[in-house]
Order: C-alpha cells, then structure tokens, then sequence
C-alpha cells in the first residue's frame, strides 16, 4: 500500500476522539515503515544516478543493506516488542506509534506480491506472497489501486475531523489530489489506450 494510504487510513483507525499529540505519534508511526524505502530511492537516484527500472527491478531487491532496514521497520515481533515495553513505561506517544506501526504492516500484508516483506523477522524470514499487488497491473494492481484510491477519498471527511491543523489538512488534501491525478495517469489512461487498440 502506498505510504499515504496509510496516513490516512491510519489516522482514522487510530486516532479518533485522541488528542492531537497521539495523532501525530499515529501518523509517524504509519510512516516510519516506508522512510528507509524513501531514503534507498533518493541514494539510488541522485548519488548514484541509477535508471528509474534498474532501481526497483535489481537493486532494491539485491542491497542487503536497505532490505534489511525495511525489514526492521515491517517486523510485527519488534513493533509488538515496542508496544509492550511503551506500555510498561506509560509512554504513551511510544504507545500510539508502535500501534500505528503495526497497522501499517497488517495493511500491507494482503497487497504486497513480488515486494512482500518479512513482516515476522527475526523470529522467520517467513514473506507472505500475495495474489495481489498495490501496483503491479500483472497481479490485479490496477482494481487494487482504485479500491485503496476509494478507501482514501470516502475516509478523507472523517481523517479531516481528525486532523485539527491547516497544514495536515493541507497534506490530505494534496494526497486526495495526487492519487486522482496519479491513478487517471498510470491506470485508466493505460486501460483506455488498451481498449482503443483493441476496438476493431
């Protein structure tokens, strides 16, 4: 699932009627998972000026390095691990942030195909294969983007009730935009030009 997608789907599992201390641990918690991804992209694209298809064909698969560290930020044993010593500790923003962390795995777990995590190291390198992918057209991406599309815009009312700054409503609202835009672009321009080549 797009990091995005679990902001918003998060902040409204989690964070209705908290205070907005607990929504901020809450929406870094969703995002934490995915930074190490943002930051092996950034390294791949600008310091070693690899290809757009080579990045995510090869070498995301082959750098040990990275995998691991997205690894680390997918593990439900460590984020429960988390949870439970904030718990004991009442660190409540730690509470909230392991919690959102764990929903970020469970939400990717049905929709990661060739990308699947190893969402139970250290205990097993177990990854759960998927029939379905968040993206790849190959394995339904194109219904599974338009479900999680949906889910982001008929949530967004209620993550915006959540959400009590102008610039996080300012960030939903660029999220709502962006997935119109991206998934008219990727998706249904790919569909349309599919059936017109397929008209007789």
């Amino acid at each position: 699932m797009n990091t995005p997608s679990h902001y918003v789907l998060n902040v409204v599992a989690l964070g209705y009627g908290l205070a907005p201390d607990a929504v901020t641990a809450i929406t870094w918690g969703a995002i934490a998972p995915d930074l190490p991804i943002f930051l092996f992209y950034a390294v791949a694209k600008l310091i070693y000026r690899l290809p757009e298809a080579q990045i995510w064909s090869e070498t995301y698969y082959e750098s040990v390095g990275w995998q691991t560290a997205i690894t680390l930020g997918h593990s439900f044993p460590l984020a429960i691990l988390g949870l439970l010593l904030c718990l004991w500790g009442q660190w409540r923003w730690g509470f909230f942030f392991f919690a959102s962390m764990i929903g970020h795995s469970l939400l990717d777990i049905p929709v990661h195909h060739d990308d699947a995590h190893r969402h139970f190291f250290p205990l097993s390198n177990y990854r759960f294969i998927s029939p379905l992918s968040y993206w790849d057209p190959r394995h339904h991406g194109r219904i599974v983007a338009g479900v999680e599309l949906l889910l982001v815009l008929g949530l967004s009312p209620l993550a915006w009730t959540v959400l009590k700054t102008g610039w996080s409503r300012g960030i939903l609202v660029a999220i709502n935009g962006l997935y119109l835009i991206g998934y008219s672009r990727f998706y249904l321009a790919g569909l349309l030009t599919t059936l017109f080549n397929n008209t007789p």
